[in-house]
């Protein structure tokens, strides 16, 4: 095999950071930075790591205390960027209107306010560099994504499906030259239904050469799609693929497995 993914372990910590900086991407993607002394030596190993954020009442007092901080409401999401000696921690976060905890939170906090980041608990590593790259996601999978194509090498071959509302929703991806981003729009439909179409409409002659990574993760019903595809018609090993739900309509607890 060209690559191999390995799970690496990490002793869990528990951090808390202040947010000083938003930057808004599209209409409902941001970008959201947290520093902190407790920031120094954080690490992310794996493109698709998961850490738990814990978020308070914005109006609240800010606080510094684990014990405070523990008792906000947590989402799970993909470290973007970071910067482990300056305690600098970079989020992107979907913002759908007022729907939900996160999105609220991250779209109007006051500079200065604070949260818990505990994790991540473990990484999948790759160890190598496949033949050939599938990526396919909505928006909540482009944080990881995006860190796929960052440690793809400059020849790298393969294709990325991304879903969004519309064109005014699609992001500038930085992808070597060998590789095709296709944008999806599902308009008014039910997100994952359109990126399962194009999954659904793609066969084993569309089967990239040699040792291919394949990653796909959207709304839970995408996993259906996503593994007839990579596993049924593509018949790669389940060991070199994710595929995965990173969210579920009307379950906001839902967590996306590891």
């Amino acid at each position: 095999m060209a690559f191999s993914l390995t799970r690496t372990p990490r002793e869990l910590v528990f951090r808390s950071a202040t947010l000083t900086r938003r930057d808004w991407i599209t209409p409902t993607y941001a970008r959201l930075r947290f520093e902190g002394h407790d920031l120094r030596g954080f690490g992310s190993l794996g493109s698709d790591d998961h850490i738990r954020v814990f978020f308070r009442n914005p109006d609240g007092e800010p606080s510094t205390d684990p014990a405070v901080l523990r008792t906000g409401v947590s989402r799970e999401y993909t470290p973007f960027a970071w910067d482990a000696d300056a305690g600098i921690l970079d989020l992107e976060f979907v913002i759908h209107g007022d729907a939900g905890v996160a999105g609220p939170w991250a779209a109007t906090a006051p500079l200065g306010s604070t949260v818990g980041i505990g994790g991540p608990r473990g990484s999948l590593v790759m160890n190598g560099q496949p033949d050939g790259w599938f990526l396919a996601g909505d928006e909540t999978a482009l944080p990881a994504i995006k860190r796929f194509l960052s440690i793809m090498r400059a020849d790298a071959i393969g294709t990325v499906f991304v879903e969004v509302t519309d064109a005014a929703f699609e992001q500038a991806l930085d992808a070597p030259a060998g590789i095709t981003v296709r944008w999806v729009h599902r308009g008014n439909a039910p997100e994952s239904s359109i990126l399962g179409s194009a999954l659904d409409s793609l066969g084993a002659a569309d089967r990239p050469a040699g040792d291919v990574f394949a990653f796909i993760a959207a709304e839970q019903s995408i996993v259906r799609s996503g593994r007839a595809l990579v596993f049924d018609r593509w018949q790669l090993d389940p060991a070199t693929a994710i595929v995965k739900g990173y969210w579920k309509r009307g379950e906001a607890e839902y967590h996306a497995p590891h």
